[in-house]
């Protein structure tokens, strides 16, 4: 059971994915797997193990926000980057008015 305030770490599916790979074809052992690729804990390993013999790849997809969730995790992040770009493009506006302000009293 969680405690008020934990934290929980979220691992993206690649890396399940290639934890899984290198168990089974590699023959990599769950705490050379949870240093290399920089696990919390071997248990974590052992857990998506049993989930992938069980269920195959379609255990590690992201079934967050039910089934009409149509974003990605790479359509978020490149939302998120447009969003910054906006923010970029409308400071540079702004410094090149208050530029323009100081050379036209200058």
């Amino acid at each position: 059971m969680a405690i008020k305030g934990q934290t929980f770490r979220h691992y993206p599916e690649s890396i399940k994915t290639e934890a899984i790979r290198l168990h089974e074809v590699e023959g990599w052992s769950y705490r050379e797997i949870t240093e290399h690729l920089g696990i919390y804990d071997k248990g974590r390993v052992k857990k998506w193990m049993s989930k992938y013999r069980e269920c195959g790849e379609e255990s590690f997809k992201d079934k967050r926000g039910g089934p009409f969730r149509a974003e990605t995790e790479q359509e978020r992040l490149i939302r998120q980057l447009q969003l910054e770009v906006d923010v970029l493009k409308k400071w540079l506006q702004f410094l090149s008015r208050e530029v323009h302000k100081i050379n036209t009293t200058s």
